[in-house]
């Protein structure tokens, strides 16, 4: 009965979101993934994982989406999180990585809901000159403030979809001290978090599923302590997809390079397939190395690799975007199509998928035909939430498109 309930909702999920082209400007012919090199094995190797937990409902696939501002707003990783979700079925399957953007004062994901209080400080991947390390997801917020508290809500819509059985915090004392003992208090019951220290993480265990929960940070002694907060990861149990999504505004290849703990902290997340969608910070300047971006992915993929030898690869390439010249002007930045043919040359050598945006949108100065249609805001480089909708649908159909071929 689980396995057919599971195929069915499959077929759903395939003939609900399939999506015809509205507009005159999009190109068919990219909308699904291509196979530069012609070598499936690696994504074969991931969809069969799929097959198998679609057919005996066992097994945890996890799928990492890595990006910039186009990840960090979560509108198109989400769109695609919550289609595959789909096919999880009856399984309380975890809803995957969480930062607490509005505790560094910068935009959070509209799906999910933080609050907190203290004095904070933030350090992102994207700076120079930082005084904290930075885990796998790209940015921190730090404390010393003995009242500061992380408040988060799961399910901001009011559903109760996603929950947890237990909930890891990547983070540590700066000074690598037990000076400050996170807490995490949820109703009728507090709970101080076991210390890990090979995943600089806290784990917590909870009697029973939750989908809300607040930390306090104890201070230990009289001299005050930094806590650095990279991050939740809400667990549980169950089989499924899990899609986990990094993102942070300005972020480039060679931002996550500099991240300390990436690859410490990866292992968490164990990803079999990595969706690459970075880029668009990397070729937004007047000039533009292909060769040095190249180089820089492949140090990426092999951080990657080390962690998981038979992780999955696509990549996403560039949307077209625009550069500003002057006030109110713009003039259209060609370095996407240089970015595109590297996209397609890291896909071949790491037997990888690519999905086109670049040339599925419309190609060179596609991005004012968004505008223009109402998908697209003002600076042409970013979308607004339609438009990264209707991107996460395409992406989802792709993915979805290849499974079943």
């Amino acid at each position: 009965m689980r396995k057919l309930g599971l195929l069915f909702l499959l077929h759903i999920a395939v003939s609900l979101h399939a999506q015809g082209v509205k507009y005159n400007f999009i190109d068919a012919n990219y909308a699904n993934l291509y196979l530069p090199g012609n070598d499936s094995t690696r994504l074969n190797r991931f969809f069969q994982k799929v097959d198998t937990f679609l057919q005996s409902g066992e097994g945890r696939i996890n799928i990492l989406h890595i990006g910039g501002s186009h990840v960090q707003a979560d509108f198109i990783s989400h769109e695609v999180r919550q289609r595959l979700d789909a096919l999880n079925g009856n399984y309380q399957t975890p809803r995957g990585l969480i930062f607490p953007f509005s505790v560094a004062k910068t935009n959070n994901p509209q799906n999910y809901k933080v609050t907190y209080s203290g004095e904070w400080q933030t350090a992102r991947n994207i700076q120079r000159n930082r005084i904290v390390p930075l885990g796998m997801s790209g940015i921190a917020v730090y404390t010393s403030d003995s009242t500061a508290q992380i408040s988060l809500s799961l399910n901001r819509d009011g559903s109760s979809r996603w929950s947890f059985t237990q909930l890891r915090l990547l983070g540590a004392v700066a000074d690598g001290s037990q000076g400050v003992a996170p807490a995490l208090f949820y109703p009728q019951d507090t709970i101080v978090g076991e210390w890990e220290v090979e995943s600089n993480s806290y784990l917590f265990h909870l009697s029973a599923p939750q989908d809300s929960f607040q930390i306090n940070f104890i201070q230990q002694d009289t001299i005050p302590h930094t806590f650095i907060v990279n991050g939740f990861l809400p667990e549980n149990d169950e089989a499924g997809i899990v899609y986990h999504a990094i993102g942070v505004n300005g972020a480039s290849v060679s931002s996550y390079l500099g991240c300390e703990n990436f690859e410490a902290e990866l292992p968490l997340i164990y990803p079999d397939l990595v969706v690459f969608a970075i880029g668009i910070n990397d070729a937004s300047g007047k000039t533009f190395d292909p060769d040095f971006f190249h180089s820089q992915y492949n140090l990426l993929i092999e951080k990657i690799k080390r962690v998981n030898p038979d992780c999955a690869f696509i990549f996403i390439t560039n949307n077209d975007s625009y550069r500003r010249i002057a006030r109110k002007k713009y003039a259209v930045n060609t370095n996407g199509k240089h970015a595109r043919n590297v996209f397609y040359q890291l896909a071949e050598e790491h037997q990888g998928g690519v999905w086109d945006l670049f040339e599925w949108m419309g190609g060179l100065k596609s991005m004012q035909k968004w505008q223009n249609a109402g998908l697209a805001s003002r600076d042409k480089i970013h979308f607004n939430k339609d438009g990264y909708l209707m991107i996460g649908s395409q992406f989802y159909n792709a993915l979805i498109n290849y499974f079943n071929e």
